[in-house]
Formats: C-alpha cells, structure tokens, sequence
C-alpha cells in the first residue's frame, strides 16, 4: 500500500505495534455505524466491556473482583493507574485541596521505564522530580538494592513516597522486573504497586510463557494494551485496578446532567465515564469481544509463544553471523543486535547501523526500529505480528549484512 506505516505487512517489527485483523477491522466499522457512546447511560455496549474487561482478568490471572476501563492504549492506561495510586495514597484529601504546598510524592520505577510514566508524572501535577528512575542490573531488570536505598532517602528528606511502577516488558529490551519482590518492597512500604505490562503482561496467555510474568496478580493496577499483542486493530487498551471503590472514587465527578434515573436510557448501573477521564468514548470493546469468539484464547497464546520462538531463532541467526552481533539480553519477543566491523569505534557503529535501519526503511523489505543502550545505536526487533514466518528474518539477516557491507 501506498505511504502508510506499514504495521499490517509480515516484516514489521518497529517500536511494540499491534498488526490487526479482518474481523477487527468489520467491528470497528460495526461500531462506527451503531456511534455509540459508551459513557454511560443503559445501553448494550457498557455491558460488552464488563464482559471483555472480566475475560481480561481472566486472560492475566488478575483478581475478579477487581475494575477496569478499555482506553486509548497503555499510554492512558498508565496515567488511569498512576492517577488512582496518587489520590489513594495521598495523605490528604487531593481532589480537594491539591498538591501546592505539600510534601513531594515520590515514584519509582527503572530506568528504562516507558515514557508514558514520565507524562502521568507531569500531567497529575508531581513534576518530573517525582519520577525516581532506578538503574538496571545486567539483565535490563531494576536493581532492587538501589529502589529500596531511594525509598529510605526519600522518606529520610520528608517526601512521600507512594508508587512503584514495575516493569512486565521493557520496551527497549523486553526484560521483565522481578514483579513479586517489587510486590513485597511495596507491601513492607505501603507503597501503590503500578505494572506497566503493555505488551509482556500477555505473555501470560501463553501457558509455556506464564511463569516469566508470576507476580502480575499482586499489582494494585495493571495496564496493559490488546492492539499490541493481541493483534488487534488501534485503539483499545486497558487498566485494571484491584480496588473498584477507590478507582471510582478518583474519578466520579456527579453532575446534574449525568444524574442517574430508575429506568430508561438515563439508567444502568455501571457508567465507565465514573472510572476515566473520558465522557465520550467509543465501543473499544466490541472488537475484542468478536476477536476473542472467533479465536479463543487458546489461539492467542499459540501466536504469542510463536512471535517469542521466531525472536529466539532471530538471535541464534544473530549469534552465528561473523558481522552481526547481539547487544542485549533477549527473554521475550525483543532482539537487539547489529553490524558489526573490526577496528570500527562504536561512534563509528552506530552511525553505520543507523544508516542500514534507514535503508531497510526506505527499501521496505523490512521494518524493525531501533534502541540506544549505554550510548550504542542498534537496530531493533519487536515482534508483535502475527503474519511473520521465521524466512522473514533469514531475509533480514541477509539485508542487514548485505547494507552494512556495501556501506563500508
């Protein structure tokens, strides 16, 4: 197809985004001429969300009795979560009386956390001198030794520390943090445990995969996207909270005019708009409802162990070449790798493999992105398609070294 980003062909594998399917894209035009509103009110589509957002607790093992909200992505997903951990755990009332003149209210989370949580933290008003990022060990994981230090120095200066943010995926990497004794430092803390698990949560669909995400079910929020490795059509993320009252409670503005009635369209006893920012919202859930019924579960976590193998046999390709070489260690479906040459400084290397990413862009054999780690550029690949064969990457490979040869 002419100019577009090119996330429904079988070669991409740029930044984490979903590649859609058929029946994805008839429910979006379903919704689109129903136009409903899913704000509140009596109507069919509240009712597909409970239904999808109870699969999804399912799906991650995550507790029933728990809330949720689909959103725009794991962007706003994040931001829901980070939003009712701040005004839970605020020792004062926030929604009234607000954040001037108040001790500082401190977050947590690595340093390779997504930028999404830079963005909560400025948008709820903490400043980005509340976001504490925490270095990684050698596996891209947070050093905990290093999170419970800050948590005491902070406590020590008078701040309060109230979040930790753990990691289920790393975007640059794809590392997994050690989610249960991130649960326990929060636990012995009274600290708000937030996992971003915007892709990597899912793994836990994958039986064979579920062990590398124990710990999801002690989150107090967990966000998480289904246009990511659910292969579903943008938009549609989702944030579950493990306290309904509380995730209400952060947003339920009444008004007159959303007053609720007895009977009628203007009944219904759930309202998502009570558990987000949005008023106006359309039928995320539709599509993933429809998706689950055609596919089963038990399909998805087939293609998500699939995109995981693909990945590994990418690395060994990577391993066994003399002029490629691996940059980072690589537990799920996240490869990071490059050209390589003797005698080359790294300065050198990057600006060679940010030349062959360029090529390969413009050429459109293939579509990964990149990552800069300790101040080296290398070509990335995040594998979240579900129309790649494992030949793809032996083209891959084969253009990669084919670029960066001619460019030297």
């Amino acid at each position: 197809m002419p100019r577009p980003l090119g996330n429904i062909h079988p070669r991409f594998w740029g930044w984490v985004i979903g590649t859609g399917t058929p029946m994805g894209m008839l429910a979006d035009m379903l919704c689109a001429g129903m136009n409903f509103n899913v704000g509140g009110g009596e109507q069919i589509s509240n009712e597909v969300e409970l239904q999808v957002i109870d699969w999804c607790k399912e799906m991650l093992g995550f507790t029933p009795e728990a809330s949720g909200l689909l959103t725009s992505g794991g962007s706003m997903a994040n931001i829901t979560g980070l939003t009712v951990a701040r005004n839970t755990k605020a020792n004062f009332d926030i929604r009234q009386e607000g954040l001037a003149e108040k001790a500082r209210m401190m977050v947590y989370a690595s340093d390779q956390v997504h930028n999404s949580v830079d963005k909560g933290v400025e948008l709820l008003g903490l400043g980005s001198q509340s976001l504490r990022k925490i270095p990684v060990n050698a596996d891209y994981q947070i050093d905990l030794d290093a999170l419970k230090s800050a948590i005491q120095q902070d406590n020590a200066a008078g701040h309060q520390p109230f979040c930790i943010v753990g990691n289920a995926g790393t975007v640059n990497t794809g590392a997994i943090d050690d989610l249960n004794s991130l649960a326990d430092i929060a636990q012995a803390e009274d600290l708000w445990f937030h996992i971003d698990g915007a892709f990597g949560s899912l793994a836990a669909v994958s039986p064979e995969l579920r062990p590398m995400v124990n710990g999801l079910d002690r989150a107090d929020s967990l966000a998480f996207d289904l246009h990511k490795w659910m292969y579903m059509p943008i938009e549609v993320g989702c944030t579950l909270v493990r306290f309904p009252e509380a995730h209400r409670n952060t947003f339920n503005t009444p008004a007159s005019y959303l007053a609720f009635m007895e009977r009628g369209m203007a009944s219904g006893n759930w309202w998502p708009s009570e558990y987000g920012v949005q008023l106006s919202r359309n039928f995320r859930a539709l599509k993933v409802w429809m998706s689950l019924k055609e596919h089963g579960i038990e399909k998805y976590g087939r293609l998500i162990k699939q995109n995981v193998d693909q990945v590994q046999y990418l690395v060994k390709l990577v391993e066994t070449h003399p002029s490629l070489e691996m940059m980072a260690p690589s537990p799920l479906n996240v490869a990071c790798f490059r050209f390589t040459e003797h005698g080359l400084s790294d300065e050198q290397l990057s600006d060679l493999n940010k030349e062959i990413l360029m090529q390969l862009h413009e050429s459109g054999v293939a579509a990964p992105s990149y990552a800069t780690l300790d101040g080296k550029f290398m070509i990335r690949v995040a594998n979240t398609n579900h129309r790649t064969r494992s030949e793809d990457f032996d083209l891959l490979v084969e253009e990669v070294v084919r670029l960066g040869k001619s460019l030297l």
